[in-house]
């Protein structure tokens, strides 16, 4: 899985990130705010291992046992997503915590984020499965993506980091 930044959407100031923990109820330790700022302002559907990678330069001295445990407080409080990806071990966090649906580009190994709005999915069951009550449903869309249309989020991400590099 390959992790990129993306753009800088929604970023909390210091202050504001260790108040939106407080009020979540998390002790904003000094490695639980990195690991925030990173997952949730830097970081594009980073595995625990990418995070890791990022502490390991930017914030030495965090192990690999107190990533997974923020990580997995982050997604307990409701502040980021865990996304288990079918078919192989691999699980990403996604700081996207409404609905939507994810494209795997199966090239690349990037994950976008797709809207909602973007794909109909209908659940039609057969007299058999009357009374099945869904609480919620996961899409994964898996294959290679040739170049977004232009003006979509995805280019405008693209874009940037390609400045970036």
């Amino acid at each position: 899985m390959k992790s990129t930044s993306k753009p800088q959407r929604d970023c909390l100031s210091p202050q504001e990130l260790q108040a939106k923990l407080v009020a979540a109820g998390i002790q904003p330790t000094a490695q639980r705010l990195a690991i925030s700022q990173y997952v949730l302002c830097e970081a594009d559907h980073p595995t625990a291992e990418d995070v890791k990678t990022w502490a390991d330069a930017n914030f030495p001295k965090v192990s690999l046992a107190t990533v997974y445990n923020t990580l997995n407080t982050l997604v307990g409080a409701g502040l980021v997503r865990e996304v288990k990806l079918p078919h192989s071990e691999s699980v990403i966090y996604d700081a996207q915590v409404h609905e939507h649906f994810h494209f795997l580009d199966e090239k690349s190994g990037r994950v976008y984020d797709i809207p909602m709005d973007q794909l109909e999915v209908l659940t039609k069951f057969s007299k058999e499965f009357q009374g099945l009550k869904i609480s919620g449903m996961e899409v994964l869309l898996k294959g290679t993506w040739n170049g977004p249309a232009a003006g979509s989020p995805a280019v405008r991400t693209k874009q940037k980091q390609s400045q970036e590099d």
